[in-house]
């Protein structure tokens, strides 16, 4: 079956297109397959990802690419073996769009198809398959993903919102909703980014008694207490910031990765069990720590990496109940350039989401 429309994106060519020079061009998808999608895509959400994807950060990228990984639209083209959508239905899909979905995988049986440690696995870009083709992302007018990740978007939530949501959110919702975040917990996040905004907004909406909004700086306290953080530590500035908040937190969620970063003293923040789970992830190391640092007070370190579909069907469920609002800057796709140079700069407050106004978005 052939299609009235091409495949057109922003292309980075190598390393250097992640400075603003992305080239717009045509690309061929995938095959088309039974199970498949198409999204002519209304509007994507820029996250870092595709900044240390275009720079090949965390390994040599398969240029060209067309990053994009939280990308909002409607179905353009159904597989006839998929049944929960139809041509016209809104959609969303996130950091991954393909998992094997077979029984005897351990992963995809239980619910956890976004650690799918098959060859059938493909992130949303930058993926070769296994038939030699590549998947291709969001900034561009239409993308091609597997019918299982295309996600209904709820009523009530606007595309510009949800977009960025389908990554940067349920990165943080995932870990804050599967290690107890909620009535009686005290909770802490590392980093008041793209990702930390909506750690704070999503502590709060899920109950929890106490969001501590943690950073080196106080520059973005009034925008944390905001978002709803009932405390603020700076960890440049404020004097023995460790030893006054020491026992103080039951989770604490880090959104930043430095080997520079207080590690040994975010550990010592813990309650008696306490859990530190690490989402960050850029090109660099954690820090050492000394084994008494986990053992002293039996606290658990431990990670997590975005979220199942249900879990991204829960988080948006949870953004229309409790009327979140994530703060979200609208960008032309056509500026996607300059916008991802802004974006490297730390000017968002504190997601851009690129509008496809050929599409129907509004910017």
């Amino acid at each position: 079956m052939s299609t009235d429309y091409k495949f057109e994106g922003w292309l980075g060519k190598d390393k250097s297109s992640a400075n603003g020079k992305m080239v717009w061009g045509e690309y061929k998808p995938k095959p088309f397959a039974d199970e498949d999608v198409d999204i002519e895509v209304e509007c994507c959400g820029i996250c870092g990802s595709d900044l240390h994807t275009l720079r090949s950060d965390w390994g040599p990228s398969n240029y060209p690419v067309v990053v994009g990984h939280e990308v909002v639209g409607k179905v353009a083209r159904v597989g006839k073996d998929v049944k929960h959508v139809k041509v016209g239905d809104r959609v969303g899909v996130g950091a991954q769009s393909r998992s094997c979905l077979k029984t005897d995988c351990y992963e995809c049986a239980n619910g956890y198809e976004q650690q799918c440690k098959q060859k059938e696995k493909a992130d949303t870009y930058n993926t070769v398959l296994p038939d030699g083709s590549s998947t291709y992302g969001g900034f561009a007018n239409y993308t091609r993903i597997q019918g299982h990740w295309a996600i209904p978007i709820p009523k009530g939530l606007p595309s510009n919102e949800a977009a960025p949501a389908l990554c940067g959110g349920v990165t943080i919702y995932a870990p804050l909703r599967n290690n107890g975040c909620g009535p009686g917990k005290k909770v802490g996040i590392v980093g008041i980014g793209g990702i930390g905004h909506f750690g704070i907004l999503f502590a709060k909406a899920l109950g929890a008694d106490e969001v501590v909004a943690i950073s080196r700086s106080a520059s973005k306290k009034e925008d944390a207490m905001k978002l709803g953080a009932d405390k603020f530590i700076a960890t440049d500035e404020d004097k023995d910031w460790a030893t006054h908040h020491q026992n103080s937190l039951d989770l604490i969620v880090s959104t930043v990765s430095s080997p520079k970063m207080p590690l040994s003293q975010y550990l010592g923040l813990l309650k008696f069990r306490g859990q530190f789970i690490q989402i960050g992830a850029p090109g660099d190391s954690l820090p050492a720590i000394s084994a008494f640092n986990l053992i002293a007070n039996e606290v658990k370190l431990g990670g997590s990496q975005t979220g199942s579909v249900e879990d991204i069907k829960e988080m948006m469920d949870l953004m229309v109940s409790k009327k979140i609002k994530a703060w979200i800057q609208n960008r032309p796709l056509k500026e996607a350039n300059k916008a991802i140079v802004d974006m490297d700069h730390g000017q968002a407050r504190y997601r851009y989401c690129l509008i496809n106004e050929e599409h129907g978005g509004q910017l």
